[in-house]
């Protein structure tokens, strides 16, 4: 009876490995993958290269790469001719993902947001736990102490880190582009400006001689009109009658 139990566990553990096998290989179809990779709300998730590659944060480089390998086989184009479109979309997120975790200090960056994340659920459960101290409520327990629920606490954290991060990223780059914008329109308008003076001052100087001529003309026109009216305006006596 003893040494039937012990079997009967260890082909339940058995079984139950193999079903999660199963079910963990029956995500990795194509189909699954590219509606994963591609689902709404993908943007923010696909921010975290281990969610994309669906691996553990602590998992080695080499074990990321044979992820990443599998998954660039399955998503492929070339093997989803029926869907090549959005399987080339898929698979550039991966190639993405990869790259990110490939480079040592990209990995580092990410694994910071990661102990980050996994910090702040540590102290999110340790405020838990002090007030159900205070309320004398400790036997309750809190979900996280199960397993499970504790490192989806973890992933629900660094998916927020890494949302956050993005935002940021973005603000700093829209405020840059403003600002880029605001510089060129003032050298733009400094630009006009300086050209308007330009082009006034040689106007200015173009029509220099055409104004100094048309004084002259002028001036001169005037003396002749005044010495002309001076001819005119001369009358000699008329001669008298001689007496007799």
């Amino acid at each position: 009876m003893s040494s039937t139990t012990p079997r009967k566990e260890s082909f339940e553990d058995f079984y139950s490995e193999v079903k999660e096998i199963e079910k963990r290989d029956s995500v990795l179809t194509p189909k699954q993958q590219i509606e994963r990779l591609l689902r709404p709300g993908s943007t923010y998730f696909n921010l975290n290269p281990f969610e994309v590659l669906q691996v553990d944060p602590e998992a080695s480089l080499d074990e990321i790469k044979k992820k990443y390998r599998r998954l660039s086989i399955l998503v492929h184009p070339d093997k989803n001719i029926d869907d090549s479109e959005r399987a080339q979309q898929a698979f550039e997120i991966i190639n993405r993902a990869w790259k990110t975790l490939e480079s040592e200090d990209t990995r580092k960056k990410c694994l910071d947001i990661y102990q980050e994340a996994k910090e702040r659920t540590d102290h999110m459960i340790e405020q838990k736990r002090k007030k159900q101290r205070k309320e004398n409520r400790m036997a309750e327990g809190i979900p996280e102490d199960d397993p499970d629920k504790y490192k989806h606490s973890i992933y629900v954290m660094t998916m927020k880190l890494f949302a956050d991060m993005e935002r940021k990223r973005q603000h700093l780059e829209t405020r840059d582009m403003e600002e880029r914008k605001r510089k060129r329109e003032a050298e733009i308008e400094q630009e006009e400006q300086m050209s308007f003076e330009k082009e006034w001052a040689k106007n200015f100087e173009e029509s220099r001689q055409n104004r100094v001529d048309s004084w002259k003309t002028f001036q001169s026109g005037g003396s002749k009109e005044k010495k002309k009216k001076k001819i005119m305006g001369f009358k000699p006596p008329k001669p008298k009658p001689e007496s007799r």
